[in-house]
C-alpha cells in the first residue's frame, strides 16, 4: 500500500461531526512528521472524491484556506452541515477533534 493510500485510508474513517489535524492523519497513517504530506495528498485528490478531505484542518482548530476564498466557504459549510461550530473562524479541537480511541 502506498502512503497516499494509507492517509486515505486514515481519513476515511474520520466520523461526521469530527475532524482531524494534518499531524495525526499522519501518526495514524504511520507517517509521523508528513504532516505537510497529508495537505499536499489532500490537495490533490482525485475529482468528484468521496473521501470527507473537509475533516482535516490544522492543530489549531482553523481551516488552513485562506479565509476569504471559495475552498475555505466550502469546507466551512461542508463542517457546519455535520454540527462543528465556529467562533469567529476557529472550532473546539477538544469538542470537535477525532480522538484515536474512536476508530
Amino acid at each position: 500500500m502506498t502512503n497516499q493510500e494509507r492517509i486515505w485510508q486514515v481519513v476515511h474513517q474520520i466520523p461526521r461531526g469530527k475532524v482531524a489535524s494534518y499531524g495525526q492523519v499522519a501518526k495514524l497513517a504511520e507517517l509521523p512528521g508528513y504532516a505537510r504530506y497529508v495537505g499536499y495528498v489532500m490537495k490533490n485528490l482525485p475529482a468528484g472524491t468521496k473521501l470527507p478531505w473537509h475533516r482535516v484542518v490544522n492543530s489549531q482548530g482553523r481551516i488552513s484556506f485562506p479565509r476569504n476564498s471559495s475552498s475555505y466557504q466550502r469546507q466551512k459549510t461542508l463542517l457546519e452541515k455535520e454540527g462543528v461550530v465556529f467562533i469567529k473562524g476557529k472550532f473546539s479541537m477538544k469538542e470537535f477533534g477525532w480522538l484515536q480511541d474512536e476508530i
